[in-house]
């Protein structure tokens, strides 16, 4: 077994049981792509078995902290079965399931969504990618299914040295799907959609944002960065009579539209638009066009801490933005889905947005992704997608 020793006084994040092991960390000690190493503290004690990556920042991702544990099928084994027993407890109301969520559920670089009865995969890092076969065998053995598609096609596979890769890995056919959500029905494409297709991460917002438009009774809607229309169609069920959805992707919009459609809503009640979002913002302002309710869910504008400040700006701008648009008495839903960007600072971001619109507001609540998309105590990054619910004043 090969060994990497850290610099004297880095090793107090893994006794924190952070599972990620910086290149500067690191005095010695090297492997090939995903092979697992034994990580020791500068005087020798054990800290980890690791899976090495040579083309990473993050030049190891811990398995197992404990000395006598072997990283081996059974270690696979193991771990699938506590994460799918954890999203039986949870009763998700979906067909739509993320099944394993990386470092979360302690298989680093590893995710996967269920969509009905096929399986979408992301080998992400240089260790799910070594152990690419025996993790998909064990997968599906563990949840009976016969179909897992591959989708290993995220920036993240870049920074680990590795290719882009799609395709089906086990088992054929379509990859055009349909799945019950909340009472709903969306069709997504697990071959060409974001993510591995759906953003299951928004599920429960969908359907918060939902009840807060039917309790306030919200009318005129906007939706920014619709994609394939999850929270149009949450709008139109609660109640919304002028629905407006922006994307800057006509693929998306003619998918959002079809799923309007699939829920049975008057196509009447329902404009899309295939536009930039700033530049709407803007004109809907030039107009004197208000809201009653508004969702912004952009894109990760800040994938690292480094890209904060300029994601920052644009955040604040939208937010600016939105904020002049929503009627009094309205209600904002706002998010970051940006790594480098913190619940706190997010939060400071929508203030200061506020104040330069001249608006104030009432917090009341705050969002995050859905409860399959686990955060454990040791993995604050786990925390990704933050959100605001803001009532205007």
């Amino acid at each position: 077994m090969k060994v990497i020793r850290l610099r004297e006084g880095r090793e107090r994040s893994l006794l924190r049981r952070h599972p990620w092991i910086f290149d500067s960390a690191i005095a010695r000690g090297g492997a090939d792509p995903g092979e697992t190493v034994r990580v020791e503290a500068n005087d020798g004690r054990f800290l980890a078995w690791a899976a090495f990556s040579p083309a990473s920042k993050i030049r190891a991702r811990a398995w197992s902290f404990e000395e006598g544990e072997r990283i081996d099928p059974d270690f696979f084994r193991q771990r699938l079965g506590e994460a799918l027993r954890l999203r039986q407890r949870l009763k998700v109301p979906s067909e739509g399931v993320r099944l394993v969520h990386g470092e979360s559920d302690g298989l680093p670089g590893f995710v996967v969504d269920c969509y009905g009865d096929t399986l979408v995969a992301q080998f992400l890092s240089a260790g799910s990618e070594k152990w690419k076969k025996v993790l998909a065998d064990i997968l599906l053995d563990v949840t009976g299914m016969q179909r897992l598609y591959e989708r290993s096609d995220a920036n993240a596979r870049g920074l680990e040295g590795l290719p882009g890769v799609t395709g089906w890995l086990r088992g054929d056919g379509p990859t055009e799907l349909a799945i019950a959500e909340s009472g709903w029905n969306f069709g997504l494409d697990i071959a060409g959609g974001h993510k591995t297709g759906f953003y299951l991460d928004q599920r429960d917002n969908r359907a918060r944002f939902a009840d807060w438009v039917r309790r306030l009774g919200a009318q005129r809607v906007l939706n920014c960065y619709c994609y394939t229309g999850g929270f149009s169609v949450a709008a139109l069920a609660g109640g919304a009579s002028e629905l407006t959805s922006i994307d800057s992707s006509g693929p998306a919009l003619e998918r959002a539209r079809a799923n309007v459609a699939r829920n049975g809503f008057d196509a009447a009640r329902a404009e899309f638009l295939d536009a930039d979002v700033n530049a709407s913002l803007r004109r809907f302002g030039e107009a004197g066009r208000q809201f009653d309710a508004i969702v912004l869910d952009p894109p990760k504008l800040a994938p690292t801490v480094a890209h904060a400040e300029r994601a920052a700006r644009a955040y604040k701008d939208i937010n600016r933005l939105a904020l002049k648009l929503l009627a009094p008495g309205g209600v904002l839903f706002t998010f970051s889905c940006s790594g480098g960007i913190s619940a706190d600072l997010f939060h400071k971001i929508v203030a200061s947005a506020g104040t330069d619109a001249g608006v104030d507001g009432y917090i009341a609540d705050h969002l995050g992704a859905a409860p399959d998309h686990p955060m454990t105590l040791a993995f604050p990054e786990g925390e990704y997608l933050k959100g605001l619910v803001v009532i205007r004043k």
